[in-house]
Protein backbone atom coordinates (compact mmCIF):
# COMPACT_ATOMS: atom_id res chain seq x y z
CA UNK A 1 0.00 0.00 0.00
CA UNK A 2 1.36 2.92 -0.73
CA UNK A 3 0.04 6.47 0.37
CA UNK A 4 0.12 9.35 -2.00
CA UNK A 5 0.67 9.11 -6.18
CA UNK A 6 3.13 11.42 -6.43
CA UNK A 7 6.43 10.68 -8.84
CA UNK A 8 7.75 8.85 -5.08
CA UNK A 9 4.75 7.18 -4.39
CA UNK A 10 4.15 5.80 -8.08
CA UNK A 11 8.01 4.86 -8.36
CA UNK A 12 7.64 2.88 -5.45
CA UNK A 13 4.49 1.55 -6.55
CA UNK A 14 6.59 0.58 -9.77
CA UNK A 15 9.16 -1.13 -7.46
CA UNK A 16 6.46 -2.59 -5.33
CA UNK A 17 4.82 -4.39 -8.07
CA UNK A 18 7.91 -6.91 -8.99
CA UNK A 19 7.24 -8.10 -5.38
CA UNK A 20 4.07 -7.94 -4.41
CA UNK A 21 0.56 -9.72 -5.72
CA UNK A 22 -1.59 -6.42 -5.43
CA UNK A 23 -0.35 -2.77 -4.68
CA UNK A 24 -2.61 -0.13 -4.15
CA UNK A 25 -1.54 3.18 -4.05
CA UNK A 26 -4.07 5.89 -2.04
CA UNK A 27 -4.26 9.23 -3.48
CA UNK A 28 -6.35 12.50 -1.98
CA UNK A 29 -6.56 14.40 -5.49
CA UNK A 30 -8.73 13.42 -8.47
CA UNK A 31 -6.15 12.47 -10.85
CA UNK A 32 -6.45 14.39 -14.00
CA UNK A 33 -6.62 12.59 -17.86
CA UNK A 34 -3.89 14.89 -18.93
CA UNK A 35 -1.06 16.39 -18.15
CA UNK A 36 -1.71 18.86 -15.73
CA UNK A 37 -0.81 20.98 -13.01
CA UNK A 38 -2.95 19.54 -10.30
CA UNK A 39 -3.99 20.81 -6.29
CA UNK A 40 -1.91 18.21 -4.81
CA UNK A 41 1.55 19.34 -5.74
CA UNK A 42 1.95 22.83 -5.69
CA UNK A 43 5.33 23.32 -6.99
CA UNK A 44 4.15 21.44 -10.35
CA UNK A 45 4.35 24.85 -12.29
CA UNK A 46 7.31 25.62 -11.50
CA UNK A 47 10.64 24.35 -12.72
CA UNK A 48 11.47 20.74 -11.83
CA UNK A 49 15.08 19.53 -12.72
CA UNK A 50 15.55 15.38 -13.49
CA UNK A 51 19.39 15.42 -13.01
CA UNK A 52 21.32 13.37 -15.24
CA UNK A 53 21.67 10.52 -12.57
CA UNK A 54 17.98 10.86 -11.83
CA UNK A 55 17.22 10.26 -16.17
CA UNK A 56 19.38 6.97 -15.76
CA UNK A 57 17.12 5.59 -12.82
CA UNK A 58 13.93 6.58 -14.10
CA UNK A 59 14.87 4.51 -17.18
CA UNK A 60 16.00 1.42 -15.27
CA UNK A 61 12.44 1.39 -13.40
CA UNK A 62 10.35 2.53 -16.80
CA UNK A 63 12.31 0.69 -19.69
CA UNK A 64 11.96 3.29 -22.20
CA UNK A 65 11.34 6.36 -20.14
CA UNK A 66 13.35 8.41 -21.80
CA UNK A 67 12.42 7.82 -25.44
CA UNK A 68 8.76 8.51 -24.22
CA UNK A 69 9.70 11.92 -23.20
CA UNK A 70 11.48 12.59 -25.79
CA UNK A 71 8.47 11.79 -28.70
CA UNK A 72 6.23 14.08 -26.21
CA UNK A 73 8.67 16.67 -26.87
CA UNK A 74 10.90 17.01 -23.77
CA UNK A 75 13.95 18.60 -24.57
CA UNK A 76 17.06 16.15 -24.35
CA UNK A 77 20.29 18.30 -24.08
CA UNK A 78 23.96 17.37 -22.47
CA UNK A 79 24.23 18.98 -19.05
CA UNK A 80 26.70 20.75 -20.27
CA UNK A 81 26.69 22.19 -23.59
CA UNK A 82 23.21 22.69 -23.36
CA UNK A 83 22.89 24.75 -20.68
CA UNK A 84 24.99 28.11 -19.24
CA UNK A 85 25.85 27.42 -15.48
CA UNK A 86 26.39 30.39 -13.45
CA UNK A 87 28.20 29.63 -10.18
CA UNK A 88 29.37 32.10 -7.49
CA UNK A 89 29.18 34.94 -10.26
CA UNK A 90 31.36 32.88 -13.30
CA UNK A 91 29.79 31.05 -15.78
CA UNK A 92 30.86 27.99 -16.01
CA UNK A 93 33.42 26.65 -18.67
CA UNK A 94 31.44 25.13 -21.94
CA UNK A 95 32.48 21.33 -23.28
CA UNK A 96 30.63 17.93 -23.98
CA UNK A 97 30.08 16.42 -20.41
CA UNK A 98 29.01 12.95 -21.69
CA UNK A 99 26.11 13.42 -19.30
CA UNK A 100 22.45 13.95 -21.07
CA UNK A 101 19.47 15.94 -18.94
CA UNK A 102 15.85 16.09 -20.06
CA UNK A 103 13.70 18.62 -19.32
CA UNK A 104 9.89 17.53 -18.84
CA UNK A 105 7.58 19.70 -17.53
CA UNK A 106 6.29 18.48 -14.15
CA UNK A 107 2.92 17.86 -15.22
CA UNK A 108 3.98 16.08 -18.51
CA UNK A 109 6.53 13.90 -15.96
CA UNK A 110 4.24 12.79 -13.33
CA UNK A 111 1.61 12.07 -15.73
CA UNK A 112 4.28 9.95 -18.32
CA UNK A 113 4.84 7.72 -14.69
CA UNK A 114 1.65 7.55 -13.61
CA UNK A 115 0.42 6.15 -17.05
CA UNK A 116 3.00 3.92 -17.34
CA UNK A 117 2.70 2.52 -13.24
CA UNK A 118 -1.10 2.16 -13.60
CA UNK A 119 -0.63 0.23 -16.66
CA UNK A 120 0.86 -2.67 -14.47
CA UNK A 121 -1.76 -5.18 -14.00
CA UNK A 122 -1.22 -5.86 -10.31
CA UNK A 123 -1.22 -1.69 -9.48
CA UNK A 124 -4.64 -0.05 -8.77
CA UNK A 125 -4.79 3.61 -8.24
CA UNK A 126 -7.53 5.02 -6.25
CA UNK A 127 -7.94 8.69 -5.78
CA UNK A 128 -9.59 10.77 -3.53
CA UNK A 129 -8.67 8.37 -0.45
CA UNK A 130 -7.25 11.09 1.83
CA UNK A 131 -5.19 9.09 5.00
CA UNK A 132 -5.52 10.14 8.38
CA UNK A 133 -3.68 7.77 10.08
CA UNK A 134 -2.12 4.29 10.65
CA UNK A 135 -3.31 1.31 11.83
CA UNK A 136 -1.56 -1.51 13.66
CA UNK A 137 -2.05 -5.37 14.07
CA UNK A 138 -1.03 -7.75 17.05
CA UNK A 139 2.41 -7.43 18.03
CA UNK A 140 5.02 -10.04 17.80
CA UNK A 141 6.65 -11.38 20.76
CA UNK A 142 9.63 -9.08 21.24
CA UNK A 143 9.21 -7.09 18.34
CA UNK A 144 8.23 -3.17 18.19
CA UNK A 145 4.45 -4.13 16.39
CA UNK A 146 3.67 -3.64 12.38
CA UNK A 147 2.00 -1.38 10.50
CA UNK A 148 -0.98 -3.15 8.62
CA UNK A 149 -3.24 -0.45 7.13
CA UNK A 150 -4.36 2.88 7.41
CA UNK A 151 -6.99 4.71 8.28
CA UNK A 152 -8.87 7.25 5.23
CA UNK A 153 -11.69 9.46 4.44
CA UNK A 154 -13.38 9.00 0.85
CA UNK A 155 -16.06 10.67 -0.50
CA UNK A 156 -16.18 12.48 2.97
CA UNK A 157 -16.82 8.72 4.87
CA UNK A 158 -13.85 7.54 7.55
CA UNK A 159 -13.16 4.31 6.73
CA UNK A 160 -9.73 2.10 7.67
CA UNK A 161 -8.04 -0.21 4.92
CA UNK A 162 -5.90 -3.16 6.63
CA UNK A 163 -4.15 -6.34 5.50
CA UNK A 164 -1.68 -4.34 3.84
CA UNK A 165 1.76 -6.20 4.24
CA UNK A 166 3.95 -2.68 3.68
CA UNK A 167 2.72 0.70 3.99
CA UNK A 168 5.14 3.44 2.28
CA UNK A 169 4.45 6.99 2.86
CA UNK A 170 4.90 9.00 -0.25
CA UNK A 171 2.68 11.73 0.69
CA UNK A 172 5.25 14.49 0.56
CA UNK A 173 6.27 17.86 2.77
CA UNK A 174 3.43 17.55 4.54
CA UNK A 175 3.48 14.03 5.71
CA UNK A 176 2.37 13.27 8.79
CA UNK A 177 3.58 9.64 9.24
CA UNK A 178 5.82 10.93 12.28
CA UNK A 179 3.23 12.46 14.40
CA UNK A 180 1.11 9.02 13.63
CA UNK A 181 3.60 6.86 15.16
CA UNK A 182 3.51 9.13 18.04
CA UNK A 183 0.41 8.66 18.66
CA UNK A 184 0.83 5.00 18.72
CA UNK A 185 3.82 5.25 20.95
CA UNK A 186 6.61 5.63 19.21
CA UNK A 187 9.19 7.97 19.77
CA UNK A 188 9.20 11.42 18.45
CA UNK A 189 11.75 10.87 15.37
CA UNK A 190 14.48 13.49 15.15
CA UNK A 191 14.77 16.12 12.35
CA UNK A 192 17.49 18.46 10.63
CA UNK A 193 16.44 21.98 9.24
CA UNK A 194 18.10 24.18 7.21
CA UNK A 195 16.23 27.40 7.06
CA UNK A 196 16.48 29.73 3.91
CA UNK A 197 12.98 30.88 3.19
CA UNK A 198 13.35 30.57 -0.04
CA UNK A 199 10.34 32.56 -2.35
CA UNK A 200 9.74 31.89 -5.98
CA UNK A 201 7.75 32.99 -8.62
CA UNK A 202 7.17 31.35 -11.94
CA UNK A 203 6.24 31.75 -15.44
CA UNK A 204 6.12 30.38 -18.91
CA UNK A 205 7.04 31.49 -22.26
CA UNK A 206 6.90 30.98 -25.72
CA UNK A 207 10.25 29.95 -26.89
CA UNK A 208 12.04 30.60 -30.09
CA UNK A 209 15.52 28.93 -31.95
CA UNK A 210 17.04 32.25 -31.81
CA UNK A 211 16.48 32.56 -27.55
CA UNK A 212 20.11 32.41 -25.93
CA UNK A 213 21.49 31.38 -28.89
CA UNK A 214 19.69 28.07 -29.22
CA UNK A 215 20.97 26.82 -25.72
CA UNK A 216 18.60 24.83 -23.85
CA UNK A 217 18.40 27.40 -20.97
CA UNK A 218 20.65 29.27 -18.23
CA UNK A 219 21.05 28.44 -14.80
CA UNK A 220 21.64 31.41 -12.33
CA UNK A 221 23.03 30.63 -8.56
CA UNK A 222 22.89 32.84 -5.88
CA UNK A 223 26.13 32.75 -3.17
CA UNK A 224 26.74 34.97 -0.50
CA UNK A 225 26.22 38.40 -0.92
CA UNK A 226 24.14 37.68 -4.01
CA UNK A 227 20.73 35.93 -2.31
CA UNK A 228 19.14 36.10 -5.69
CA UNK A 229 18.95 33.46 -8.50
CA UNK A 230 17.11 32.43 -11.22
CA UNK A 231 16.91 29.10 -13.70
CA UNK A 232 15.33 29.37 -17.22
CA UNK A 233 14.39 25.88 -18.81
CA UNK A 234 13.32 24.43 -22.37
CA UNK A 235 10.48 22.65 -22.12
CA UNK A 236 7.36 20.65 -24.66
CA UNK A 237 5.21 22.87 -26.67
CA UNK A 238 8.47 24.95 -27.83
CA UNK A 239 7.83 27.07 -23.96
CA UNK A 240 10.40 28.34 -21.74
CA UNK A 241 10.01 27.72 -18.22
CA UNK A 242 11.65 30.79 -15.74
CA UNK A 243 11.83 30.73 -11.93
CA UNK A 244 13.45 33.47 -10.27
CA UNK A 245 14.14 32.59 -6.40
CA UNK A 246 14.51 34.96 -3.59
CA UNK A 247 16.34 33.73 0.32
CA UNK A 248 15.62 35.71 3.50
CA UNK A 249 13.24 38.33 2.41
CA UNK A 250 14.16 38.31 -1.22
CA UNK A 251 10.63 38.18 -2.43
CA UNK A 252 10.13 38.63 -6.16
CA UNK A 253 7.37 40.42 -7.59
CA UNK A 254 4.70 38.80 -10.16
CA UNK A 255 4.54 41.45 -12.36
CA UNK A 256 6.03 41.81 -15.76
CA UNK A 257 8.64 45.46 -14.53
CA UNK A 258 8.79 43.69 -11.31
CA UNK A 259 9.93 40.47 -11.96
CA UNK A 260 12.70 42.29 -15.11
CA UNK A 261 14.05 45.21 -11.99
CA UNK A 262 14.38 41.96 -9.91
CA UNK A 263 16.78 40.23 -12.19
CA UNK A 264 18.15 43.27 -13.00
CA UNK A 265 20.83 42.32 -10.60
CA UNK A 266 21.68 38.60 -11.55
CA UNK A 267 25.33 38.09 -12.96
CA UNK A 268 23.73 37.30 -16.42
CA UNK A 269 21.61 38.99 -18.77
CA UNK A 270 19.82 35.59 -20.34
CA UNK A 271 17.20 35.79 -17.46
CA UNK A 272 16.03 39.49 -18.21
CA UNK A 273 15.98 38.25 -22.05
CA UNK A 274 13.47 35.97 -21.83
CA UNK A 275 10.94 37.72 -19.34
CA UNK A 276 11.51 40.68 -21.71
CA UNK A 277 11.50 39.44 -25.02
CA UNK A 278 9.20 36.18 -24.92
CA UNK A 279 5.96 35.98 -24.88
CA UNK A 280 4.54 34.85 -21.78
CA UNK A 281 2.45 32.33 -21.46
CA UNK A 282 -0.72 32.27 -18.68
CA UNK A 283 -0.10 33.75 -15.30
CA UNK A 284 3.00 33.75 -12.93
CA UNK A 285 2.87 31.79 -10.02
CA UNK A 286 4.05 32.02 -6.54
CA UNK A 287 5.59 29.76 -3.96
CA UNK A 288 7.35 29.35 -0.58
CA UNK A 289 10.11 27.18 1.09
CA UNK A 290 11.30 28.19 4.12
CA UNK A 291 13.37 24.98 5.09
CA UNK A 292 15.19 22.08 4.12
CA UNK A 293 13.81 19.56 6.49
CA UNK A 294 15.26 15.78 6.69
CA UNK A 295 13.26 13.61 9.22
CA UNK A 296 15.64 11.12 10.58
CA UNK A 297 13.60 7.66 10.63
CA UNK A 298 16.96 5.20 10.58
CA UNK A 299 17.54 6.53 14.50
CA UNK A 300 14.09 5.35 15.44
CA UNK A 301 15.38 3.16 18.68
CA UNK A 302 12.09 1.18 17.75
CA UNK A 303 11.39 1.13 13.64
CA UNK A 304 7.85 -0.44 13.47
CA UNK A 305 7.25 -3.24 11.45
CA UNK A 306 5.70 -3.14 7.41
CA UNK A 307 6.00 0.63 7.33
CA UNK A 308 8.78 2.65 4.82
CA UNK A 309 8.74 6.52 4.26
CA UNK A 310 10.09 7.96 0.98
CA UNK A 311 10.49 10.85 -1.41
CA UNK A 312 9.72 14.69 0.49
CA UNK A 313 8.05 12.74 3.06
CA UNK A 314 11.38 11.73 4.28
CA UNK A 315 13.88 14.34 3.36
CA UNK A 316 12.71 17.52 1.36
CA UNK A 317 15.71 19.35 -0.11
CA UNK A 318 15.74 23.37 -1.22
CA UNK A 319 13.78 23.02 -4.77
CA UNK A 320 16.59 25.69 -6.27
CA UNK A 321 19.00 22.41 -6.42
CA UNK A 322 16.44 20.01 -8.09
CA UNK A 323 17.18 16.86 -6.29
CA UNK A 324 14.28 15.61 -5.17
CA UNK A 325 12.54 13.34 -8.31
CA UNK A 326 16.38 11.83 -8.54
CA UNK A 327 16.27 10.89 -5.02
CA UNK A 328 12.84 9.11 -5.41
CA UNK A 329 14.17 7.43 -7.87
CA UNK A 330 17.22 6.11 -6.31
CA UNK A 331 14.86 5.15 -3.92
CA UNK A 332 12.81 3.40 -5.60
CA UNK A 333 15.64 1.41 -6.97
CA UNK A 334 17.00 0.71 -3.86
CA UNK A 335 13.39 -0.86 -2.62
CA UNK A 336 13.28 -2.76 -5.56
CA UNK A 337 16.95 -4.49 -4.85
CA UNK A 338 16.12 -5.37 -1.10
CA UNK A 339 12.84 -6.96 -1.92
CA UNK A 340 14.52 -9.10 -4.02
CA UNK A 341 17.27 -9.85 -1.66
CA UNK A 342 14.37 -10.77 0.68
CA UNK A 343 15.44 -8.75 3.87
CA UNK A 344 13.51 -10.02 6.94
CA UNK A 345 14.40 -6.73 8.83
CA UNK A 346 12.84 -4.75 6.05
CA UNK A 347 11.95 -1.55 7.14
CA UNK A 348 15.36 -1.22 9.09
CA UNK A 349 17.53 -2.14 6.00
CA UNK A 350 15.33 0.60 4.03
CA UNK A 351 16.09 3.31 6.53
CA UNK A 352 19.58 2.79 6.70
CA UNK A 353 20.67 2.40 3.21
CA UNK A 354 17.90 5.25 1.98
CA UNK A 355 19.78 7.76 4.65
CA UNK A 356 23.14 6.85 3.26
CA UNK A 357 21.97 7.62 0.19
CA UNK A 358 20.38 10.90 1.09
CA UNK A 359 23.94 11.60 2.81
CA UNK A 360 25.60 12.83 -0.60
CA UNK A 361 22.16 15.32 -1.78
CA UNK A 362 21.66 16.40 1.97
CA UNK A 363 25.86 17.19 2.13
CA UNK A 364 24.95 19.53 -0.85
CA UNK A 365 22.55 21.38 0.80
CA UNK A 366 24.32 21.88 3.75
CA UNK A 367 27.76 22.75 2.26
CA UNK A 368 25.74 25.21 0.05
CA UNK A 369 22.99 26.46 2.31
CA UNK A 370 25.29 27.39 5.37
CA UNK A 371 27.86 29.21 3.36
CA UNK A 372 24.74 32.07 3.39
CA UNK A 373 25.29 33.61 7.58
CA UNK A 374 21.29 33.94 7.46
CA UNK A 375 21.12 30.57 7.00
CA UNK A 376 19.54 28.97 10.19
CA UNK A 377 20.88 25.08 10.82
CA UNK A 378 23.11 23.18 12.54
CA UNK A 379 26.62 24.36 11.26
CA UNK A 380 28.58 21.58 14.06
CA UNK A 381 28.96 19.04 11.53
CA UNK A 382 30.13 21.69 8.88
CA UNK A 383 33.64 20.87 7.30
CA UNK A 384 34.98 23.95 6.26
CA UNK A 385 38.66 23.43 5.85
CA UNK A 386 37.75 22.28 2.52
CA UNK A 387 36.22 25.65 1.70
CA UNK A 388 39.09 27.59 -0.01
CA UNK A 389 39.93 24.49 -2.02
CA UNK A 390 36.37 24.58 -3.05
CA UNK A 391 36.07 27.87 -3.93
CA UNK A 392 39.33 28.25 -6.13
CA UNK A 393 37.48 24.99 -8.09
CA UNK A 394 34.82 26.72 -8.67
CA UNK A 395 36.72 29.58 -10.27
CA UNK A 396 39.10 27.29 -12.26
CA UNK A 397 35.81 25.79 -13.88
CA UNK A 398 35.14 28.84 -15.56
CA UNK A 399 38.01 28.53 -17.58
CA UNK A 400 38.69 24.36 -17.49
CA UNK A 401 35.79 23.11 -18.92
CA UNK A 402 37.24 19.40 -17.40
CA UNK A 403 37.36 20.80 -13.84
CA UNK A 404 33.41 22.18 -14.79
CA UNK A 405 32.37 18.55 -15.91
CA UNK A 406 33.20 17.55 -12.63
CA UNK A 407 31.32 19.83 -10.19
CA UNK A 408 28.26 19.29 -12.62
CA UNK A 409 29.04 15.47 -12.14
CA UNK A 410 28.61 15.75 -8.35
CA UNK A 411 25.46 18.60 -8.76
CA UNK A 412 23.81 15.83 -10.96
CA UNK A 413 24.67 13.31 -8.46
CA UNK A 414 26.93 10.99 -10.70
CA UNK A 415 29.67 11.14 -8.29
CA UNK A 416 29.81 11.73 -4.38
CA UNK A 417 31.25 15.08 -3.66
CA UNK A 418 34.96 13.11 -2.41
CA UNK A 419 35.15 12.92 -6.68
CA UNK A 420 36.10 16.90 -6.76
CA UNK A 421 38.97 15.42 -4.38
CA UNK A 422 40.47 12.93 -6.63
CA UNK A 423 44.47 14.06 -7.33
CA UNK A 424 43.76 14.58 -11.42
CA UNK A 425 41.71 17.34 -9.95
CA UNK A 426 43.48 18.39 -7.70
CA UNK A 427 46.41 19.27 -9.52
CA UNK A 428 44.34 21.10 -12.27
CA UNK A 429 42.43 23.05 -9.24
CA UNK A 430 46.40 23.82 -8.30
CA UNK A 431 47.65 24.53 -11.58
CA UNK A 432 45.13 27.52 -12.27
CA UNK A 433 45.28 28.56 -9.27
Amino acid sequence: MVVGASVAGLLAARSLSESFEEVLVLERDELPDLPMVRKGVPQSGHVHGLLARGREAMDELLEGFSEELTRLGAPVFDVQEGLQWWVDGRPLAAGPSGMLAMAPSRPLLEFTVRRRVAALANVRIRADHVVTGLVTGPTDAGGDGRITGVQVVRGGRPAVIEGADLVVDASGRGARSRYWLEQLGFEPVDEERIETQVTYVTRRYRRHPFHLEGRCGTSVGSYPGKPRSAFVLAQEDDSWIATITGRFGEVPPTDDQGMLDFVADLDSPDVATVIRDAEPLGEPLKMRSPASVRVRYDRMPRIPEGFLVVGDAMCAFNPVYGQGMTVAALEALLLARLLKEGTEDLSRAFFAEASALIDVPWSIVVSTDLRFPQAVGDRSTLDTTHEPYLARLRRAAAQDPELATAFLRVAQLMDPPSALFAPAIVSRVETAA
